[in-house]
């Protein structure tokens, strides 16, 4: 039987992630397993010919210690004393550092939202998700929005 004792969820503040991360919650209280909620500052854009440039943010220790209390609110009132949670907040490539996160901390699993773009975009942006699920340590639960039910007239 698996029993999970680390949850790593990445969050972006999107709707997305703020799905999955009902998702991770719901996980840890069930499993009493601790949960790391990780936001990551991207310090890169890609360009057409995928070229990285760097990009300087100087944010200061208060900057990330609001980020952290931020994730921190992001789980709800009436739950928090019930579970552990632990904020991460990294520069850099999003799924670099979720992977590096989740071997650090020997994460059982990562629960993360995916915007599920297809075609062009998907070729343009790329899929943080995939790229986490091609190189995790661990299982990766990737959590798509709800699509609209439409019924038949």
């Amino acid at each position: 039987m698996i029993h999970l004792k680390k949850i790593l969820c990445p969050v972006d503040f999107s709707e997305c992630s703020c799905h999955a991360l009902r998702y991770a919650i719901d996980l840890a209280l069930k499993e009493h397993a601790l949960l790391y909620l990780i936001h990551v500052i991207e310090t890169h854009i890609n360009d057409m010919g995928d070229i990285m440039k760097h990009i300087d943010l100087l944010l200061d220790n208060k900057q990330i210690d609001n980020l952290r209390t931020h994730l921190l609110h992001l789980v709800p009132d009436d739950v928090r004393p019930n579970i552990r949670t632990e904020p991460i907040v990294e520069k850099g490539i999003p799924f670099v550092e979720i992977v590096k996160a989740a071997k650090d901390r020997q994460v059982d699993l990562i629960v993360m939202g995916t915007h599920g773009r297809t075609g062009l975009e998907h070729i343009l942006i790329g899929s943080v998700a995939e790229r986490v699920i091609q190189k995790a340590p661990c299982p990766v639960l990737s959590i798509r929005l709800p699509k609209h039910v439409f019924s038949m007239p």
